[in-house]
């Protein structure tokens, strides 16, 4: 058997990022920059208010305290998106909004609970430095700043930077077009009866939905008979649509499939059995130059193996630089026994946190036809070799939030 980590190694190195395109502000949270991004002026443009109050000389109100306030001559009023045009006086103030620009003559704000108004007069009960509550301009970028290198995943906030440097189209790398399809005469797709020995396909609707929960564009491939030609003919289909095929059954090291005779001919394929439980089989390769992973049929195995292979090498197909995802570490809440067996398991595992810590305790039913406590499950519990955990003990686990 492959070790975990010899087995990811294999798959993530040898898928590359796809070419880059250009895409709006509006497609691009999750994206990977393949551009080098740099300020073209000063973020804030312009010396601004941090709060609403008067904009004042700081040496006006030095000496002010609540028995004995600073009394400013109001001048005017400033508001958000309007330009200043009287200066600020000595002994004067102008009343002045979040945002707004900083008049000429003022080099401080007081904020307005800290004032009393009485007609055309302001009244100031504290002191202030110069500074005070101003956003200096550039003070978050100057002309020229980097603001985001090759290799960074655009989130909500890289996207709120763009667009206030007027950056609204960004070059990313290409995210992966994913096929999924499922083969066998066996599987059944839609309701209705049961005949003997048939079986509801679920691989495919939980491999479309966690590639979509990744991201990624999905083209449902259906469902192909047990035929050759028809299982040839809808590969060829999958790798000329898409930019990576996920399927699943058929991979064990026993198993005489359809699938496998197609792939061992058509594609460049290597059959795997990786000491890990649940999901030990893995086929992977590719087909005319694209990546094509045979997960293991049964369903929780089929989406432990996503996680585990196809996860991390689409991520490395969209252009992340650390493509798989590290561990995190946790307490376990319950006893996690296990049998030596030469293979590291992973458990469907409820995560949540206890006074600053993760603790981990059991989804429920471990078998790896047992789909309902992986539907329960936001981690898997990592357990190597051995006879398993105590409670209190530290634990490994993966998140699947």
């Amino acid at each position: 058997m492959i070790p975990l980590e010899e087995a990811q190694q294999y798959v993530v190195g040898r898928c590359e990022p796809l070419g880059a395109e250009v895409v709006g502000l509006r497609g691009a949270a999750g994206s990977v920059t393949a551009e080098a991004v740099s300020s073209p002026g000063r973020i804030p443009p312009f010396a601004n208010t941090a709060v609403d109050g008067f904009a004042v000389r700081a040496a006006d109100v030095a000496g002010a305290s609540a028995d004995a306030p600073a009394v400013l001559t109001v001048v005017g009023t400033i508001a958000a998106g309007d330009a200043p045009t009287v200066p600020v006086g000595p002994g004067e103030a102008i009343r002045i909004m979040t945002g707004a620009p900083m008049p000429q003559g003022a080099d401080a704000i007081v904020m307005v609970e800290w004032t009393t108004v009485h007609g055309d007069t302001v009244a100031v009960d504290r002191p202030l430095e110069p500074g005070d509550h101003v956003r200096g301009a550039g003070e978050d970028l100057e002309p020229g700043d980097l603001v985001f290198d090759v290799g960074t995943v655009l989130s909500a906030g890289h996207l709120g930077v763009l667009a206030s440097i007027g950056r609204y189209e960004v070059a990313v790398v290409r995210r992966p077009r994913v096929g999924v399809f499922s083969t066998g005469d066996e599987l059944i797709d839609g309701p209705g009866e049961l005949a003997p020995g048939q079986i509801r396909d679920a691989n495919r609707y939980t491999l479309v939905a966690l590639a979509e929960r990744d991201g990624y564009e999905v083209v449902d491939l259906g469902v192909i008979p047990d035929d050759e030609a028809a299982i040839e003919a809808a590969m060829r289909d999958a790798v000329a649509r898409c930019d990576a095929v996920l399927t699943s059954g058929g991979v064990s090291m026993g198993d005489y499939d359809y699938v496998k005779a197609v792939l061992d001919r058509i594609g460049d394929m290597r059959w795997m059995q990786i000491a890990i439980k649940p999901a030990k089989p893995l086929a992977f390769g590719f087909v005319d130059g694209v990546p094509l992973f045979g997960l293991p049929g049964n369903p929780v195995s089929s989406m432990v193996s996503y996680e585990l292979f196809a996860a991390p090498a689409l991520r490395k197909i969209a252009g992340h630089p650390e493509p798989v995802s590290p561990l995190l570490r946790g307490t376990a809440a319950v006893a996690w026994p296990r049998r030596p067996d030469g293979k590291t398991h992973f458990a469907r595992a409820l995560a949540e946190v206890v006074d600053g810590r993760w603790q981990l305790r059991s989804a429920g039913g471990q078998g790896s036809h047992q789909l309902t406590a992986m539907a329960g499950a936001d981690a898997l519990a990592v357990l190597p070799d051995g006879d398993g955990y105590a409670a209190g003990d530290d634990i490994w686990f993966m998140s699947l939030r």
